[in-house]
């Protein structure tokens, strides 16, 4: 890569960290070279029986299970070694820098998080197969990438006043409130039930006894029939064009729904309100502030996979989308907000969680 080779020891070292986080006892990587015997005997000892008149598992097909295990941890570990001499090759050439100190100070907060006891990180060690060098190299990689970011996303937050009120002029029912209504329901299954109830209200019971006694809908029940704040246009059709329709203080119903019948007042109405642009100025600024870097993010995102992939000449046997000589790349979504494209950055969480 860029005229530096990958040492075979370390693909090795990474391919048997990646067989472990896999969480299975005694993981281990399959062993292509050797035609994939000791993956197809540890199958063929964990694979169950067939069960009577069902055909038994296959070698070959024990052998392709074993071979897409391989190909998978393979990618993975190669992204992950790609992604250190690309972002390392980057930041040079950046001139951005993580000191020893910034790395500790990361590892130890990280540590600290996900390890309060310090046996539980000792024992996370030994089972992982990672040595604690290795995780400072994934933290280094980790600030370095963050460094990139935040240099590539300098100076792209600038948002003009015209900006923000075009923004605003096209966005306007995104700063609008609907008139919202305070209720008092009950909800019966059948309209004699509703009418029972509506009685009992005009006698004078409380909408508590009511409520309690005839509503089948449990969380109004509970609250003594309360359905507060409800948004003009989100409730059953029949309900909302009756309750949006109705004068306040007015009882009214049955109303049929597909829900059941209801009978309801409406306790209070908090008018339809718009933000004006002031007050939405800010959000905006925000939006558009964001908008703005992720755009610088994505442009530089795609220079610079297309830049250290030029750089990447992969050997037989290891040959991934990351390199030149690679099978080509699916589409993936665009990358969010903050991150350097899949494949050239170490994963998040460099200290893993767990004990």
């Amino acid at each position: 890569m860029d005229g530096e080779a990958i040492e075979k020891s370390d693909f090795t070292h990474w391919m048997n960290v990646a067989a472990k986080s896999t969480g299975q006892a005694n993981a281990a990587v399959p062993d292509p070279e050797a035609g994939y015997k000791k993956c197809i005997a540890a199958k063929r000892k964990a694979t169950p029986a067939p069960a009577k008149g069902q055909p038994k598992v296959t070698d070959s097909q024990l052998k392709t299970q074993c071979e897409q295990e391989y190909e998978q941890l393979r990618n993975q570990v190669l992204q992950l070694l790609i992604s250190f001499q690309w972002i390392q090759g980057e930041a040079d050439a950046m001139d951005v820098k993580v000191t020893d100190a910034e790395v500790k100070k990361s590892f130890n907060e990280q540590k600290k998080q996900s390890f309060p006891k310090e046996e539980d990180y000792k024992k996370f060690i030994k089972t992982s197969g990672q040595t604690e060098e290795d995780i400072l190299q994934r933290v280094r990689l980790d600030l370095l990438s963050n460094k990139i970011r935040d240099k590539v996303v300098k100076g792209k937050d600038g948002v003009s006043d015209k900006a923000i009120a075009d923004f605003y002029n096209k966005n306007k029912a995104r700063f609008a409130q609907p008139e919202k209504r305070d209720l008092r329901v009950v909800l019966t299954k059948g309209k004699g039930e509703a009418d029972d109830a509506k009685a009992a209200l005009d006698n004078g019971d409380s909408w508590n006894t009511v409520a309690k006694k005839y509503s089948i809908d449990d969380t109004s029940k509970a609250s003594g029939g309360k359905l507060p704040a409800q948004a003009k246009g989100t409730l059953d059709k029949e309900l909302d064009d009756a309750v949006f329709g109705a004068k306040k203080g007015e009882l009214v119903g049955p109303v049929k729904t597909q829900y059941g019948y209801y009978v309801f007042t409406v306790t209070n109405v908090t008018a339809a309100s718009q933000q004006t642009l002031q007050e939405a100025k800010e959000t905006i600024k925000q939006t558009l502030q964001s908008q703005n870097q992720q755009k610088a993010l994505d442009s530089f995102v795609k220079d610079f996979t297309n830049r250290w992939k030029e750089k990447t000449e992969c050997s037989e046997g290891y040959k991934t989308t990351d390199c030149k000589n690679g099978p080509k790349a699916t589409p993936t979504p665009t990358a969010p907000a903050g991150t350097v494209p899949e494949g050239a950055a170490p994963p998040q969480g460099t200290v893993p969680e767990g004990s």
